[in-house]
């Protein structure tokens, strides 16, 4: 798993954060002011990178740290289509491999078009057909 550790006062709108193990976008941070007691708090609404439907919300102090995935956005060119997954050959190091396409790309995607796919968690996600 390629990591690395963000403090709170960096998860911005549009960050990668991990929550739960699951990738995800940071859509919204609301800090609180501190207590008599106690640090501020950061409220974090996220959705997922992987699956959109996914949506988390948790509270955690701003002094903590939270795991930021390593995204890798790659160029792919697309060899052959079988039912809803592709065969794909990385233009940087060609190699080739099987790729599920997402719903929203069915119709545009064809042999020979390229792809832009990111690495994340030890998984490939098409994110583009150009």
């Amino acid at each position: 798993m390629t990591t690395k550790q963000i403090s709170m006062a960096e998860a911005k709108a549009g960050k990668y954060i991990l929550v739960d193990g699951i990738p995800c976008v940071v859509k919204s941070v609301q800090i609180s002011k501190t207590g008599k007691h106690g640090h501020s708090k950061a409220r974090v609404e996220a959705t997922g990178l992987i699956d959109e439907n996914v949506k988390k919300i948790f509270i955690k102090p701003m002094s903590d740290n939270i795991d930021s995935p390593m995204v890798e956005k790659e160029t792919a060119q697309v060899l052959s289509i079988a039912g809803d997954t592709a065969n794909v050959m990385d233009m940087a190091t060609f190699e080739t491999f099987d790729i599920k396409i997402p719903e929203e790309f069915k119709e545009q995607m064809k042999e020979g078009a390229q792809v832009i796919y990111w690495k994340l968690m030890d998984q490939k996600i098409i994110k583009q057909v150009k």
